[in-house]
C-alpha cells in the first residue's frame, strides 16, 4: 500500500498572490486539484498537510477522493511532514510539494519503483549550469564538478517506518527546523544514502510571481497611415522625402510619403501595438504621443526597441510574429526579406512572417490613399 503526503501548509508569500498558491487556477482548476488528480491513481491514502485557515477549501477539493483527508501542518515544512507521517497507515510513503502541479505519471511510477528496488526514491535532475560556491555573493570559491551535481525535486519516496523513525529522531534533537528536504533528513538520521532517480524538467515548483504568469501571451495590433499630398507636406503634417517610405525599418522607393508624426513606419507601429497589448500595456499613442515634440520624425525601429525593453523586462520573449501589409503601391515583395531580417534581429526571434497584398482596388487601400498593417505577436515566458 502507498500513502501520499502533499505539503500544502506554506503561506506562499513569495508568490505575491492574495490567496494560497495551491488555489491558483491553471486551465480552470486549482493547482492542488491537478496534484490530487496526478497522485490519485497511485495512492491508497492521500494526506494533505495544510494551514487551519485553508482547510475548508481544501476539503472541498478532496471530496472526489474518498481516500483523501487533511492534517494540520506545522510552522515548518519538516514539522508538517512529521505530523502527517504520524497518521499514515501504508508501508510506503511518497512526499510531494503541492505546488508542483506538473508532475507526470511516469515520475510517480519511477519513484515507487525506485523505493521497491532500493529502499528510497528521490526525484532529481542533473545540473545544467556551471556551479560555484560563493559566500555572500562576493567571494567566489571552489568550482563544483557539474557532472556530480543534481537538483532535487519531489516526489520523494521511502518506506514509512524508516522515514517516520528518521523524523522522530530529528524531532527528539529539536532539529526539524533545519530541513527543507526529506532526503537530507533521511540521510542524516538513518545513515543511509538516498537513491536518486531521473526526474523531469516539466515537474517544476511554482514559487515566484513569474511562475504564475501565462506561459504564452498573444497580442494584436493594427495601424494605418495615409499617403501625404504636397499641400500637407508644406504644412509639416509629413516630413518624409517624397522619394521613399520606411516599412519594417527598410527604405522603400515611393512617389509619396506617409503622413506621420514619426517616420511613418506603419509596420513597426502595428507590431509595437501587438507587443504592448500582449503585455497588458496601452497603445503606442499613449507611450509615444504625436503631441510630444520628442517623437517628431522619430526612428520607429528605436521606438520598437523601447517596447521590446518593456517585454523583456517582464521576463518574456518573442516566440512568433505574423504581419500582413495591405498596400496598393509601392510594390513590396522585393523588400519583404530585408524587412523580415531586420525585424527578426530586433526581436531576437527567427520566426517572423510577413505577407503583403493589395485590396483589389477596393476602399482607401485599393484607391492608393494609404497603407494598413495588421500584426500578431506570440510571447512566451522565460522560466529560467
Amino acid at each position: 500500500m502507498i500513502s501520499v503526503i502533499l505539503c500544502a501548509a506554506g503561506s506562499g508569500s513569495r508568490a505575491e498572490l492574495p490567496d494560497n498558491k495551491i488555489f491558483f487556477e491553471l486551465n480552470g482548476l486549482p493547482v492542488l486539484a491537478h496534484v490530487l488528480s496526478a497522485f490519485a491513481p497511485f495512492a491508497d491514502e492521500l494526506v494533505v498537510a495544510c494551514r487551519e485557515e485553508d482547510e475548508p477549501k481544501i476539503q472541498t477539493l478532496l471530496s472526489p477522493y474518498p481516500v483523501a483527508r487533511t492534517v494540520r501542518g506545522g510552522t515548518t515544512r519538516a514539522e508538517s511532514v512529521y505530523r502527517a507521517l504520524k497518521t499514515v497507515t501504508a508501508d510506503m510513503v511518497l512526499v510531494h510539494d503541492a505546488a508542483r502541479p506538473f508532475v507526470t505519471p511516469k515520475v510517480i511510477q519511477d519513484c515507487i519503483d525506485c523505493v521497491r528496488a532500493y529502499g528510497s526514491g528521490i526525484c532529481a535532475l542533473p545540473a545544467t549550469d556551471t556551479t560555484v560556491f560563493a559566500k555572500n555573493m562576493r567571494e567566489m570559491g571552489v568550482r563544483m564538478n557539474r557532472s556530480d551535481l543534481y537538483t532535487v525535486q519531489t516526489p520523494q519516496g521511502f518506506y514509512t517506518q524508516e522515514l517516520r523513525a528518521a523524523y522522530a529522531h530529528a524531532a527528539a534533537e529539536n532539529r526539524l527546523g533545519e530541513y527543507t528536504d526529506d532526503s537530507m533528513l533521511y540521510n542524516e538520521h538513518t545513515g543511509k544514502q538516498p537513491r536518486l532517480f531521473l526526474g523531469d524538467p516539466v515537474n517544476r515548483k511554482l514559487t515566484y510571481p513569474a511562475d504564475f504568469a501565462p506561459a504564452e501571451r498573444v497580442g494584436f495590433g493594427a495601424d494605418t497611415h495615409a499617403f501625404a499630398h504636397l499641400d500637407e507636406l508644406e504644412h509639416g503634417i509629413a516630413r518624409l522625402n517624397l522619394n521613399y517610405i520606411k516599412l519594417g525599418g527598410v527604405v522603400i522607393p515611393s512617389d509619396r510619403a506617409l503622413m506621420a508624426h514619426s517616420d511613418g513606419d506603419v509596420v513597426c507601429h502595428a507590431l509595437m501595438d501587438a507587443l504592448l497589448t500582449a503585455i497588458g500595456e496601452r497603445d503606442i499613442g499613449y507611450h509615444f504621443p504625436d503631441t510630444d515634440p520628442a517623437f517628431e520624425g522619430a526612428d520607429s525601429m528605436q521606438l520598437l526597441a523601447r517596447v521590446l525593453d518593456m517585454v523583456w523586462g517582464k521576463k518574456l520573449s518573442v516566440k512568433n510574429v505574423s504581419i500582413s501589409i495591405l498596400a496598393e503601391h509601392p510594390r513590396l515583395s522585393p523588400y519583404i526579406p530585408a524587412m523580415r531580417n531586420k525585424l527578426a534581429a530586433a526581436l531576437r526571434c527567427e520566426d517572423v512572417g510577413i505577407a503583403a497584398g493589395t485590396n483589389e482596388k477596393l476602399g482607401y487601400v485599393g484607391e492608393g490613399k494609404g497603407i494598413t498593417v495588421y500584426a500578431m505577436a506570440l510571447l512566451t515566458a522565460n522560466r529560467g
